[in-house]
């Protein structure tokens, strides 16, 4: 896909990551990280393209897990950019193919 060529669209972008983070962080509690509610609930409104098909429902605490490298059982902003960016790179991949096929 052809994309605008804007610094403006690499801002919109970030200040997108954050506000998304910052709606659902916090409802539990503390608003600087997401707890397992709020990050199932997170997987299923935001990335429910994503995550309709899936049957195994342990594969959210799965991703959870792997997720949050400080073992406190939320995700921070940094450890949320990590899923983020594995998709990113996931979506990049598949655009890629039909390209250099």
């Amino acid at each position: 896909p052809t994309l605008q060529k804007s610094p403006a669209l690499q801002r919109l972008s970030i200040q997108s990551l954050i506000a998304v983070f910052q709606r659902y962080a916090g409802k539990g509690g503390y608003n600087c990280t997401v707890s397992k509610t709020e990050f199932l609930s997170f997987m299923n409104t935001e990335l429910a393209p994503f995550t309709k098909n899936q049957k195994d429902p342990s594969v959210f605490d799965r991703m959870m897990k792997k997720l949050d490298t400080n073992n406190d059982g939320q995700l921070d902003f940094s450890e949320s950019l990590n899923l983020i960016g594995g998709l990113a790179m996931a979506c990049h991949d598949s655009f890629l193919k039909p390209v250099l096929s």
